[in-house]
């Protein structure tokens, strides 16, 4: 690896700020001490900071030369409502509250790319050290985007960054389309008339329509959808009824709608209303849909996308690159942020997990695992990609 060396030489600096992070964690909005210890670690550099963007995001700006061009470098904040296993000693200390998905490390990575980037300055023009709260099911992109993050800081493009277990450490990942789903939950709601189970006659049976309803949903991804658009479409939810002899008067079932791209997402919902208006009505019941877009596909632009996975093999080696990543069906909020700049988000490889010290819970070291920890090896790595990144597309012209 072709690392920076005075990063490789601060990792374990940074790994004890990981870890202070991780032993406070804080759910989405609730990140005030976390955007305190940034906000001050990026001052007492000389960085000038921006508090309260969408309650508790923080942005840093570094500015280097007359250069107009900026870009913006993204980390989110926020922890989980998991009670963590780990017994080691910078486990949670909040019950129920756990850096399950890594977002103490990403923290830690590009606090690390802040000071060096500030203490060099090779580059010419401004970086943007976004730190994001709420990533989890908050949409915290989407709430700094509404109080103004891209007017006040005026960027050209943006860049994500997410470990991933399971991909050797090191190892990045990346897709010049999609690189995560969209996210989205359904509840339909069928309203019959109820009855003595033994009188079904008596009855509009909810119960019977939401049953079929949920087969015939299945046909969407089968029938209407194109084979080659790949989409997840779950039920997993069915509630109907308090006891064994009482037909009921309504009956719902919910679940959730995974897509890479709008279109289909699009086809899913108009076929899903369709079916249930129908399905209702065929045995007489009304039909309520409620349909929850929470996060759009995240889908990375083609030219950004080139120019990180040039700073990626630079950085790694080419065998450690894979730049047409399938994409899993997870969501991401940075979606949102993509869909408003050109941009790039991409995954870093977190291992399997054996890097954990002594006193991890027995489960394995997944994301949202009660057993999880983020891999300190990757500090150096994940902020020599972001220094890389930021000299790259702001390099100095002769």
């Amino acid at each position: 690896m072709n690392l920076i060396s005075e990063i490789e030489h601060s990792r374990a600096e940074f790994q004890r700020i990981r870890r202070d992070l991780h032993a406070h964690p804080e759910l989405a909005f609730e990140e005030r001490r976390s955007a305190q210890r940034v906000a001050e670690l990026l001052a007492g550099w000389g960085i000038p900071v921006h508090t309260g963007i969408a309650g508790t995001g923080v942005v840093g700006v570094i500015r280097s030369g007359d250069g107009r061009r900026a870009i913006g470098l993204r980390a989110d904040m926020d922890a989980l409502p998991i009670q963590e296993a780990n017994t080691f000693e910078h486990a949670s200390r909040h019950p129920g509250t756990m850096h399950a998905c890594g977002h103490d490390g990403h923290t830690a990575m590009l606090l690390a790319a802040a000071r060096h980037l500030q203490a060099t300055r090779n580059f010419d023009g401004t970086v943007y050290l976004i730190f994001q709260p709420a990533e989890e099911k908050g949409g915290g992109a989407r709430r700094m985007i509404e109080d103004g993050l891209f007017e006040r800081f005026p960027m050209e493009s943006v860049y994500g960054i997410h470990n991933w277990p399971g991909m050797p450490a090191g190892f990045f990942g990346v897709n010049p389309g999609a690189i995560m789903a969209s996210s989205s939950e359904f509840r339909i709601t069928f309203r019959g008339k109820g009855s003595h189970a033994a009188l079904p006659h008596n009855a509009i049976d909810p119960v019977a329509a939401i049953v079929q309803l949920a087969q015939s949903l299945q046909t969407i991804l089968t029938r209407n959808k194109r084979p080659t658009d790949s989409a997840v479409l779950s039920v997993t939810q069915i509630h109907a009824g308090e006891t064994s002899n009482v037909i009921p008067d309504n009956a719902w079932l919910g679940g959730t709608v995974r897509t890479f791209s709008l279109e289909v997402l699009n086809l899913i919902e108009s076929r899903m209303r369709e079916l249930a208006q129908h399905t209702g009505a065929g045995f007489g019941c009304e039909a309520e849909v409620v349909f929850s877009r929470n996060y759009p596909p995240t889908v990375n632009h083609a030219r950004e996308t080139a120019v990180c996975v040039e700073v990626m093999r630079a950085l790694v080696g080419e065998h450690n690159v894979e730049a047409n990543l399938e994409p899993p069906m997870s969501a991401e909020d940075f979606s949102f942020m993509l869909q408003e700049r050109p941009g790039c988000y991409a995954l870093l490889g977190n291992g399997d997990g054996g890097h954990r010290e002594h006193g991890h819970g027995a489960g394995p070291c997944m994301l949202h695992n009660t057993s999880y920890d983020f891999n300190d090896d990757l500090l150096p790595i994940g902020a020599s990609y972001w220094v890389r990144l930021a000299e790259r597309i702001l390099a100095r012209t002769a």
